[in-house]
């Protein structure tokens, strides 16, 4: 019997979401389409090493112009269905949009939305179930695209759910159709810094403007508005290189043999983004250890020419020292071995969260009703391709579990298993314990070369005209050695910053003791749910906290 082949993780994709007025002009859609087809393939070509998805609902004028053209093209069409298709299709007029649906959606892949409790029969009709529907379609193509494509005449009204709605939204405004007021305060107040938008003005049927009055097409973000002809902010064509680069390594490393894999390609993509980052780990601390021991190496040779007359060659030593650290830091730098680390460590950290959440049957929000993302949220907008990877992971189908319960209850095993056994509880109190033993090593050097250095001195100063001259240079040249060896080893430490990861491993420890505990008492599987999406949010919140530490620690030669 042939072996069963193991499915190839998902290729990273640049996904651009549609939001449209329905009733275009058709004398303006030819110019539309050629734009479109303008911008999209310009957007290929820029990224290449990316694919294409097209996020769009499918429903008449630009959503389906904005399809047809990603197609045309070679994209992937992902449709989320406000509600089942020929529900859907009683919206469209003519027999013509209903086989232009169908056409379309016979190329697609499909996320349906979810649907309301109880009897259908109100989707049906127009009002506000059914306007629901749309605004959770177009909320899911807000919180899951990384450019929104927007074909809009940039007037601010419609009804809910509407282009202006969702646009608005998508930029760090209020939440169309937000239950709680507290939703739209957390919305307005956090803003949203790595959305970005290319507003195509598009005219209506029976427009209320004049077309001479439209804005001409631009780049949208929160702080405002960019022409077209200006490029992508840097700031997003950052996040997008870097989509790029992260694209490249993953392909070099999911070549590699791996152990079995699920059939999740989320949990397929973490195994993946989880070897990189060891990998790149592993790079940057082998550089770490070989610069501060270099530095060592250099007080020494100094302190050897300085204090006990070594040749002049001792100098050249020094220098060799210097060059070998300086080469080390600078091919770090250039190959971005640090930066690599610490966003691979955070994706597969927040991947982690996403998988174990996928197989729990939870979405990634606070809110099962609105799909948005919150790892990382609103910390630093070179980040945001790291939220764009968990974007294009939540457009995935979730796995199917033919027992919830049974799925729940696996779930907690993987994930906080049982102490000195298992799970996340098991690796948290093993690194403590380990980051505990390196600072205690660290602090016990320190006090253990300060003590030194006290006797030494106390020696030097009591039997000072008594010693030959060699003995008090020898003993001033390990006085200094002592100093530089316990102050390098500080800064080794600091880099590594064992000390603030100590507390951060015993806080995590004592969150998922704690969520165990609550887990164990739950007594329904939706209980249990809840409890680890609280931990799931909480986990993101302190991997957030662990990157930005580690970021401001990089290699520097010169400051170990």
């Amino acid at each position: 019997m042939a072996p069963t082949a193991i499915p190839s993780t998902p290729s990273t994709a640049l996904i651009v979401g549609v939001t449209s007025h329905r009733d275009l002009d058709a004398d303006q859609l030819p110019e539309l389409r050629a734009r479109l087809l303008t911008e999209l393939s310009g957007l290929r070509n820029q990224f290449p090493d990316l694919s294409m998805i097209v996020l769009s609902p499918l429903a008449e004028g630009g959503d389906r112009l904005a399809a047809e053209v990603g197609l045309e093209i070679g994209a992937r069409l992902i449709v989320p269905l406000p509600m089942p298709a020929e529900i859907y299709a009683a919206d469209f007029s003519t027999p013509a949009s209903r086989a232009q649906f169908e056409r379309l959606l016979a190329q697609a892949e499909v996320i349906q939305m979810p649907l309301p409790t109880g009897d259908l029969d109100e989707l049906l009709q127009p009002g506000p179930a059914r306007d629901r529907q749309y605004m959770l379609a177009g909320l899911h193509v807000a919180s899951h695209c990384h450019v929104l494509l927007a074909l809009w005449d940039g007037r601010e009204n419609g009804g809910l759910g509407g282009t202006a709605q969702i646009v608005r939204y998508y930029l760090g405004g209020p939440m169309p159709g937000a239950r709680r007021a507290s939703d739209n305060l957390r919305q307005m107040l956090a803003g949203d810094d790595d959305s970005l938008a290319l507003h195509l003005p598009a005219y209506r049927v029976a427009p209320t403007t004049a077309r001479a009055e439209a804005e001409p097409p631009a780049w949208l973000t929160s702080a405002g508005r960019r022409s077209l002809g200006a490029g992508i902010p840097p700031d997003y064509r950052r996040i997008f290189e870097r989509m790029q680069t992260f694209e490249e390594d993953r392909r070099r490393h999911a070549a590699l043999p791996h152990a079995s894999w699920g059939q999740d390609p989320a949990e397929r993509l973490l195994h993946v983004v989880d070897g990189m980052a060891v990998h790149y780990q592993r790079r940057i601390g082998a550089a770490m250890r070989a610069i501060h021991g270099l530095a060592v190496l250099m007080g020494l040779a100094f302190l050897l020419y300085a204090d006990l007359g070594a040749p002049d060659w001792m100098l050249r030593v020094f220098l060799l020292f210097f060059s070998i650290g300086l080469l080390i830091a600078v091919v770090a730098h250039r190959r971005d071995w640090h930066r690599k680390y610490i966003d691979y460590r955070a994706l597969a950290e927040g991947l982690r969260v996403q998988t174990f959440w996928r197989r729990a049957g939870l979405t990634m929000t606070g809110d099962p009703e609105f799909a948005h993302d919150n790892f990382m949220q609103k910390q630093d907008v070179e980040l945001g391709w790291i939220r764009n990877i968990m974007r294009q992971v939540g457009l995935m189908p979730l796995p199917e579990a033919d027992d919830p319960a049974r799925a729940v209850d696996a779930v907690i095993e993987a994930w906080i298993g049982r102490p000195d056994q298992s799970g996340q509880l098991t690796y948290y109190q093993r690194k403590a314990a380990l980051r505990e033993r390196h600072h205690w090593r660290t602090q016990s050097l320190g006090k253990a070369c300060l003590w030194a250095g006290i006797a030494i001195s106390l020696f030097l100063a009591l039997f000072h005209h008594g010693l030959e001259d060699i003995t008090r240079n020898l003993l001033v040249t390990t006085m200094g050695t002592l100093s530089l060896i316990a102050a390098v080893r500080e800064a080794y430490a600091y880099r590594k910053a064992d000390k603030e990861l100590v507390k951060q491993y015993r806080f995590m420890h004592r969150i998922y003791r704690n969520a165990r505990i609550a887990l164990d008492t739950a007594s329904s599987t939706q209980e249990r749910r809840e409890i680890l999406r609280a931990l799931g949010e909480a986990t993101l919140a302190e991997h957030a906290e662990w990157a930005l530490m580690h970021r401001d620690r990089p290699i520097e030669h010169g400051r170990p």
